[in-house]
């Protein structure tokens, strides 16, 4: 990313706090009141003080704890069942009506399920969390992994491979920008139910604090707690993002400005994980432009038509 735009990017926001400090600090009255709200000042101070003492630091390590685990939980479960039901019928047909049936229910609409379920609060919590991350990753899993094209299952049994190598090597691989889509919107939702479960049930937490603070009529407080809410949710997807991307390098790369040229696109040195970079032969980039012709693709009794 390019020196202009992290300046934008950091403008953005510059100019988000300084609306917010001017609609505070004049108490504007409008439609809607702001003359509740606390200004940018005063959360940076609670903010600050806050820094200082152990619970600010306890709570947050709960909710991140209750979070890594219970979004680790969902990606195997979801990258697992739903690989199965877009690869087996049996699946589809056994696991796939009560998913379908599970799946428009609220995460935190479990809440009372997770108190007679579990023996302890934590245990509930992290359950509410694995939850609410399970079913963005199945269904973006399950579409993924059947929107791939069979040639290249087909190209592995030519050459001897069976069923493990197979799923090892063609159908992850090639289902992963799919799956990390759902990752991405997984750990979001995943952010919403863990702060709501710990309001409601929890013992420790930024969202139990965030609560807190707000039955006691702590303004500063409460927002301290949404920007620290902010703050771990933006790290956690930054996170799962990145890891999308380096996990994906054989992608083709796309330039910050736009999408890639299709001259570009013919003309790209790949690089492949344990060999030299490599750019197609000339042939080839000028039967990419023109588009194959009868008989010259790699199997011409495919494509040329048959003579008595």
């Amino acid at each position: 990313m390019t020196g202009g735009r992290w300046l934008l990017r950091a403008a953005s926001l510059g100019a988000a706090l300084l609306l917010w400090q001017g609609l505070t600090s004049l108490d504007v009255n409008l439609w809607l009141r702001f003359e509740q709200f606390p200004t940018v000042g005063e959360v940076a101070g609670a903010f600050t003080e806050r820094a200082g003492t152990g619970p600010f630091w306890q709570d947050l390590a709960s909710s991140l704890r209750r979070i890594v685990t219970g979004f680790a939980l969902a990606a195997v479960l979801g990258v697992a069942v739903g690989t199965a039901i877009a690869r087996s019928r049996i699946a589809a047909d056994v696991l796939g009506p009560l998913l379908e049936v599970l799946r428009p229910v609220p995460a935190i609409a479990l809440v009372p399920v997770a108190i007679l379920l579990f023996p302890s609060n934590e245990q509930g919590i992290v359950f509410i969390t694995c939850t609410a991350a399970f079913f963005p990753v199945l269904v973006s899993t399950r579409h993924a992994v059947g929107a791939l094209t069979p040639v290249w299952e087909e190209a592995v049994l030519t050459m001897g491979g069976g069923r493990a190598r197979i799923l090892f090597s063609v159908v992850l691989p090639g289902a992963l920008p799919g799956i990390f889509g759902g990752l991405s919107v997984g750990i979001g939702v995943a952010w919403i139910c863990v702060i709501s479960a710990e309001m409601i049930s929890g013992e420790y937490g930024v969202g139990y604090r965030t609560w807190q603070d707000y039955t006691v009529i702590d303004y500063p407080g409460v927002f301290v707690g949404m920007v620290t809410i902010g703050a771990l949710g933006w790290l956690t997807s930054t996170a799962v993002e990145r890891a999308g991307r380096r996990l994906t390098r054989w992608l083709p790369a796309r330039d910050s400005s736009g999408p890639v040229p299709a001259a570009a696109a013919r003309t790209r040195t790949w690089r492949v994980p344990g060999r030299s970079p490599r750019t197609p032969h000339p042939a080839a980039a000028r039967a990419g432009a023109t588009g194959p012709r009868s008989g010259s693709g790699p199997f011409p009794e495919q494509t040329r038509e048959a003579t008595p």
